[in-house]
């Protein structure tokens, strides 16, 4: 029998997408909603609304289809739906992710018939769905982002003969070329021929096999011949197509793609068709500005995917929840890996274990063809149980490993996707999340790094129960800081906002609430910091980018490490850290970014991003091969800062390992003004660039250490860095300023009566809020509140200074997930530190641990010189600000000027000499 004949027993459908009647029960009212499509996404009033819903359609069936099985079916329904058709219930189904169909009964079918789907999306009030709670149901970020309620995939009405196929698992072994089939028949399929044909890549016949059905569950074997492995690189993509026949004509047919593809461990490698692959990834939520959930299209989905290859990425993070299944589709065809997780419950019950296998085997059942996934995740992040206090989540854990496995060996596992205070119990990879900024906790990211490559033991249970067999890979999977979209290109076609801009507000304190954002902008006056709102955002995201090259560079340079998971690939309405706006608009470092997000990665291993002119600097240098090699007779050339340049002549390299290459010693040039200056490396293979880098320093130009102020101070500290400088020491009183850490009575009074003061509010003191009940301790508060300064220090016309100082640590203000932009503004005495506004990794070593709070907006505009805002400019706190007081002035700054010798560090040098003269130019009354 030929593939090629035809008959009018095969598949029919048509699609019922479109607009259907819905009413919700928060009103009762009948409208018209869109399927597919979560009636979260479509109406206003029902944004952030579960609950119960009903939709409507009406449908005829042909009259052709007679003596046909008919069915509906269901791409997805979240959460739990009952279908009617003409009034008679005919079924249900629960799980919101996964497909399903309604066998329709022929005695029950009219002319015009009349479909209801009653769905049920749970909340938290479980007495209107206490066989459902939202708690115990596989539900991912819907309790990040909003709840996701209805028919939100494709819906078919469909006719087939009783003798048809209803699924076919495909297993196709690389390095044999056998390729299993496990068939699964319709009772009604005995004793009919199935024939299976497999076509190669390029369309042409390569196995076919004729047998007669003797069983519901067949398996069939095949060979391909020297089989084309499916990888990022070549995806290239098999076709098997069954086909049952009887009586000379074909009843049935169906068609699925696969891959030969091999994922595995070993010696702490991760295996991709037997070579070793370094993972660049980024997570992703699988969220859409319109749809929610749903994908607007496939060729959207294809301009993602090319997005994201074009980014360096190989590898997506499908973060717990399953996608449409177009996803997988596109990303088998255009050659993307994917890492795909069990949405997660909130409380681990056996209610919520046996629903998260039931959705596991549901997604192997629709997805599990598919080359593209590598991965499986059971847990992130602890999320749902409790492994640290529970030995019983622990065992299930492990236990649900060992099912997986052996439902699915053809996949890597992990059992929960690890962060701080939880861990792992037995998993093929062996990640960790953990986010920093730099340049603020530099010091931090550097030493968990460390840690973690060294194969630190805080990943797995401390309980006696890790079954760890210590060569597991090391991935980061989770690591990254906030960028800021541009507004102009998330805007409604209309011009609106789009409606996600008006939630966030519940996270982070509240500085993740995008709506205002240019207006809060605008309050600040911080147009006088980045020139204008439009300067800001581009500033922000090249943040976002120093932030990730370091980290990235960082982790290229241990060769335990065998790859990372940005956070994350777009933004997700109010989470701005994606690498692609929630449009999928890309950030200004689109371009640029593959030159650290690629195979072969130049790694500088920079100790100081500062140097004074004409002082010598010294850089380490590496090659990170990843899944390439670097061939013999490459050349690696650094441009430095006067323009000379040196070659280096590198070894050839193998995959995935670190090629150190020493250290570069050069002279900084001397330049008469301090200025950012660049160093360009290229490796070259003849005249082709095979991979590219460069990084920022600062080069301050030479100190002059006349006409300075002289300064008093009661800190031992304090006065050696002065002193170090070139500052005369006076006593207070016959000073120009006085310099200290903190602020007491006496200081407040020579304060009102002229005193110049700069306060270095870096921590070095502990502070307390009341004097009266503090006052018998020896420390002071830096800045005493009014309300609370004992009444022999004056009345209102004191003028106090009410600043409050606050430590980052446990605050919002740390901003190491949700960032915070730090700020100098470069105007006046500010302007000769180079670079900016923004703090680069020059002001590593002095970036602030505390902030000042107490400031009013048109202060930002003045008197404070540097601060910062976190998330969509909110919590605006300074960290080098002026204020009156009575007849005198002072200056606070947060920085940590104090950590290296004098003269050591330029950038603290710098900074001190801006203080003092900002001090010393304070307008004081005689």
């Amino acid at each position: 029998m030929s593939f090629k004949d035809q008959s009018p027993n095969q598949l029919k459908s048509i699609s019922l997408d479109g607009r259907w009647d819905f009413r919700h029960e928060s009103d009762g009212a009948w409208r018209k909603a869109n399927v597919p499509l979560p009636w979260q996404a479509e109406f206003a009033d029902l944004r952030h609304v579960s609950g119960r819903a009903t939709y409507k359609l009406h449908f005829q069936v042909p009259a052709e289809w007679s003596g046909l099985e008919v069915y509906l079916q269901f791409g997805a329904v979240s959460y739990f739906c009952e279908m009617s058709v003409n009034g008679r219930v005919l079924g249900s189904h629960e799980g919101g992710y996964l497909p399903f169909k309604i066998v329709l009964p022929s005695d029950g079918l009219k002319a015009d018939n009349v479909l209801e789907v009653a769905v049920l999306l749970p909340d938290g009030d479980n007495s209107s769905a206490s066989e459902f709670p939202f708690a115990e149901i596989p539900h991912g970020k819907q309790s990040w982002y909003g709840p996701i309620g209805g028919i939100w995939q494709s819906v078919s009405l469909k006719a087939r003969d009783k003798r048809h196929i209803e699924h076919c698992a495909i297993k196709a072994e690389l390095n044999s070329g056998r390729v299993h089939l496990n068939v699964e028949l319709s009772d009604e399929a005995l004793n009919v021929n199935i024939a299976v044909q497999l076509r190669a890549p390029d369309g042409t016949v390569a196995a076919f096999r004729d047998r007669v059905v003797t069983q519901q569950h067949m398996g069939i074997e095949l060979d391909i011949l020297q089989p084309m492995p499916w990888s990022p690189v070549e995806p290239n993509l098999y076709a098997v197509e069954l086909a049952l026949h009887a009586g000379g004509s074909i009843v049935d047919t169906t068609m699925a793609t696969f891959g030969f593809r091999s994922i595995e461990t070993r010696g702490g490698q991760i295996l991709l068709n037997g070579k070793p692959f370094y993972m660049r990834a980024a997570l992703d939520q699988d969220y859409y500005t319109q749809g929610i959930c749903t994908p607007p299209s496939i060729e959207f989905l294809e301009d993602q995917f090319r997005k994201a290859k074009a980014l360096g990425l190989n590898l997506l993070r499908c973060h717990i929840k399953v996608p449409d299944p177009r996803y997988y589709e596109v990303a088998d065809r255009l050659g993307m890996l994917v890492w795909t997780e069990i949405p997660n419950v909130a409380t681990f019950t056996a209610n919520s274990a046996r629903r998260m296998r039931e959705t596991m085997q549901g997604i192997l059942r629709r997805d599990g063809n598919h080359p593209s996934i590598i991965i499986w995740t059971l847990i992130n992040e602890d999320w749902g149980t409790r492994l640290v206090e529970d030995a019983g989540h622990r065992q299930w854990l492990a236990e649900t490993y060992d099912w997986l496995k052996l439902l699915d060996p053809s996949r890597l596992v992990v059992d929960n996707s690890a962060c701080h205070d939880n861990f792992h119990v037995k998993t093929d990879i062996n990640d960790y999340h953990y986010y920093r900024s730099v340049p603020e906790r530099r010091d931090e990211w550097d030493k968990l790094t460390e840690e973690f490559a060294s194969g630190a033991s805080w990943t797995f249970s401390q309980h006696g129960d890790a079954q760890r067999k210590g060569d597991e890979p090391l991935v980061v999977s989770e690591f990254g800081v906030w960028g800021l979209p541009d507004p102009k290109q998330i805007l409604n076609s209309d011009g609106s906002e789009p409606w996600w801009m008006e939630t966030g507000a519940t996270w982070g304190d509240g500085v993740a609430y995008p709506h205002g954002v240019q207006t809060r902008f605008a309050n600040l006056q911080l147009g006088k910091v980045f020139g204008s709102f439009d300067q800001f955002i581009e500033r922000v995201q090249w943040y976002q980018f120093a932030n990730l090259k370091y980290e990235i560079e960082s982790m290229r340079a241990q060769s335990s490490i065998m790859g990372y998971v940005i956070t994350e690939l777009t933004d997700v309405h109010w989470e701005a850290n994606g690498l692609l706006d929630m449009n999928r608009n890309p950030r200004v470092f689109h371009e640029k970014f593959a030159e650290i997000n690629s195979d072969i990665v130049i790694v500088p291993k920079v100790h100081r991003y500062s140097g004074w002119a004409g002082a010598k600097y010294e850089f380490d240098l590496a090659l990170a091969t990843g899944g390439a090699i670097i061939p013999e007779s490459c050349t690696l050339h650094v441009t430095l800062p006067d323009g000379k340049e040196q070659v280096l002549k590198p070894p050839a390299a193998n995959a995935v390992i670190v090629l150190d290459l020493g250290t570069i010693h050069t002279t900084l040039p001397n330049v008469p003004e301090s200025k950012m200056c660049m160093i360009e490396l290229r490796l070259m293979q003849g005249s082709s660039i095979l991979a590219r880098n460069s990084f920022e320093i600062a080069v301050y130009a030479t100190r002059k250490a006349v006409g300075l102020p002289s300064l008093s101070t009661n800190n031992d500290k304090i006065a050696s860095f002065a002193k170090g400088l070139g500052y005369k020491i006076a006593e207070q009183g016959k000073a120009d300023i006085h310099v200290t850490h903190a602020l007491g009575p006496t200081d407040i009074t020579a304060l009102q009566q002229g005193g110049r003061y700069l306060v270095l509010a870096d921590g070095s003191v502990k502070t307390h809020k009341n004097l009266r009940t503090d006052a018998a301790k020896r420390e002071q508060p830096f800045m005493p509140i009014f309300d609370e300064v004992p009444g022999n220090l004056g009345g209102p016309e004191s003028q106090l200074p009410n600043i409050i100082l606050h430590e980052r640590h446990g605050t919002i203000w740390r901003g190491d997930w949700i960032a915070s932009f730090s700020w100098i503004k470069r105007a006046g005495i500010f302007a000769a530190i180079p670079g900016g506004p923004m703090l680069d990794l020059s002001f590593d070593r002095v970036a602030p641990f505390h902030v000042m709070t107490g400031f009013r907006s048109w202060e930002f505009g003045g008197t404070v010189h540097a601060g910062l805002v976190v998330g969509w400019v909110h919590k605006p706190a300074a960290t080098i600000a002026e204020r009156r007081v009575g007849k005198g002035g002072l200056v606070a700054s947060t920085f940590r000027l104090l950590r290296d010798a004098p003269g050591d560090d330029p950038v603290a040098a710098a900074l001190f000499d801006a203080l003092i003269r900002t001090a010393n130019g304070l307008q004081t009354q005689a």
